[in-house]
């Protein structure tokens, strides 16, 4: 075996997080709605554990707070295999939108649950994001004042004196501190980062080998390694809404990223940073033994008072990639329902999906005795899926949500009692002026904008959004109108002719966020098209008060979800 000379050790970091974590998503995901992505972390540090186990090589795992409080077994095991476990911090989040009290604040927060499951001393940090020595410094004045022995978050620049591109100690206040910058190579013009992960990923190995060798035979101070965990996991899911700049970023070669490590742990010594420093032995502050407090309450006896019984129609067209993520958010949405007073009955309507969206359903769904699963002989549209889940429902109180949660749907609980008797139905808007959009395209607001202004004019509502299927409907006034559109353009004949008819209708307003999973099933050009024609028609019935009924049935089979 062809080991780095002089037994010189590196040092190796492994990064504990989640795909749904990460910074090139910051500006799409939400903390708050972390809990409803499917997560893949452990299996993933386990995957690393086992790898590690082959080579015989302990690391420093830097681990988000977030996830020990999720997962303390996790970190007891990451501990128990001989690992030293550091702070990753409690969120995701820029140290630039801190403060100084609210990064104590975040450090100790991480460290209380760090040490409550692995047992202990949490004396190393690496940030969420890279610093800058030029702005970043301040850090290690905290730092060393809160105890920690090391930090392992600067990529040093060309400008920058040539002791911060190695490791080296930090004086503070009469305080020491060590710090493991990322190791770069000099090129001339300026320091490329060479430490793994994405360089290793992006930039062709062959150069990242000879320029990890070339450390090793350069120079006496360790070279700094790093991956994430979901480096590992190619088959995670996508997030479709990310740029084209960030999608390269985090899924390009993660088929790779193995090879590399185990071809580095195959040539070279590594070691953790507790090990480096020789303070291995002063992070066992305590036993092994799990010591997380339960969260678990007495229960109290409260009176049973009747619940309103609610159904929510979920139109579904090839969702498949969004399904898993749905399911999460939808045991959160239907937990909150029930602590309000809500009953929720669900109906999935499939509208003939050519990809495996019925069959997922089936699976995720089949055997809860409040859900339904509805299928359509033939494709259709979205307004005929929520038509026929609001014929099919037994309930007078009828929501409906798109599958891509683009409007959060524990908004239901806040949107119900808007409904009350004089009013038939609930929309939600996010032109409203307490609403708002993310992330959405310039091009589609200025296109659904425009809409919204000729609606306005054409119907006697004078809302903001008339194109919204997030939507609570009093069902016995939806039954008997006339809806010959069936597609995107049904969404908002459900509404004109709802109001041509005398029906009162409110908003609410509501978040719009870009889909994060798969792609939209709007055909832009010929919905424009279709719009005008539309306002057309309800222009003309608001003129002339031609509002008859028709039969508005709908070809459909229910299907056993236990299938």
């Amino acid at each position: 075996m062809d080991r780095s000379p002089n037994n010189k050790k590196h040092l190796l970091t492994v990064l504990v997080e989640d795909y749904f974590h990460v910074g090139a998503f910051g500006d799409l995901i939400q903390q708050k709605n972390w809990r409803n992505f499917e997560p893949r972390y452990e299996q993933n540090t386990l995957k690393t554990l086992d790898l590690l186990d082959q080579y015989k090589t302990k690391a420093t795992f830097f681990i988000l707070g977030w996830i020990a409080e999720q997962n303390p077994k996790l970190i007891k095991e990451i501990a128990g295999r001989g690992h030293e476990i550091a702070s990753r911090g409690f969120y995701h989040r820029s140290l630039s939108q801190l403060t100084p009290e609210e990064i104590r604040e975040d450090l100790r927060k991480t460290n209380h649950v760090l040490q409550d499951a692995s047992g202990q001393k949490i004396i190393g940090y690496r940030s969420a994001e890279k610093l800058s020595y030029e702005k970043d410094e301040r850090i290690l004045e905290i730092l060393a004042d809160e105890g920690f022995a090391y930090d392992a978050s600067f990529v040093p620049v060309k400008s920058d004196k040539k002791p911060k591109r190695f490791a080296h100690q930090v004086h503070k206040d009469g305080k020491a501190i060590w710090e493991f910058p990322y190791s770069t190579r000099n090129l001339g013009l300026g320091l490329l980062p060479i430490s793994g992960g994405n360089y290793f990923r992006q930039i062709p190995y062959t150069l990242m080998r000879h320029a990890v060798k070339d450390w090793t035979n350069r120079y006496e101070e360790p070279f700094v390694f790093y991956f994430h965990v979901w480096e590992l996991d190619p088959e995670q899911p996508k997030i479709s809404a990310a740029s084209r700049y960030n999608q390269i970023r985090h899924y390009r070669k993660l088929d790779k990223m193995e090879w590399i490590l185990k071809e580095n742990l195959e040539l070279y010594e590594f070691c953790d940073v507790a090990e480096f420093l020789d303070l291995k032995e002063s992070l066992q502050v305590q036993s092994l033994e799990l010591k997380v407090q339960s969260s678990i309450k007495p229960k109290q006896s409260k009176i049973q008072i009747p619940k309103s019984k609610i159904s929510v129609v979920i139109p579904c067209y090839n969702e498949s990639d969004a399904l898993n993520y749905l399911s999460r958010t939808l045991k959160s949405v239907e937990e909150e329902l029930n602590e309000n007073g809500f009953e929720p009955n669900f109906i999935f309507v499939d509208d003939k999906s050519t990809d495996d969206t019925f069959d997922k359903l089936n699976k995720l769904f089949g055997d809860k005795n409040n859900f339904r699963i509805l299928q359509h002989y033939e494709n259709q549209g979205v307004a005929a899926g929520i038509m026929t889940g609001i014929k099919a429902a037994e309930t007078e109180i009828v929501c409906s949500m798109d599958c891509d949660c683009t409007y959060d749907p524990h908004e239901l609980v806040k949107m119900i009692p808007l409904l009350t008797d004089e009013i038939a139905m609930v929309t939600a808007s996010p032109y409203h002026k307490k609403g708002g959009v993310r992330n959405v395209p310039e091009w589609r607001l200025f296109l659904s904008k425009g809409a919204s202004w000729l609606y306005r004019r054409a119907l006697n509502a004078k809302l903001s959004t008339y194109t919204s299927c997030f939507r609570v409907y009093r069902r016995t006034a939806m039954l008997d109108l006339d809806i010959k559109e069936k597609g995107f353009l049904g969404v908002a004949e459900m509404l004109g002719k709802l109001d041509l008819k005398g029906g009162k209708i409110i908003e609410y307003p509501a978040i719009l966020e870009v889909r994060l999973f798969g792609i939209s099933k709007m055909k832009t050009v010929r919905t424009v098209f279709g719009h005008l024609k539309l306002l057309s028609r309800l222009s003309n019935q608001r003129l002339f008060r031609k509002n008859k009924a028709i039969d508005t049935s709908i070809s459909e089979k229910e299907v056993d979800g236990k299938l």
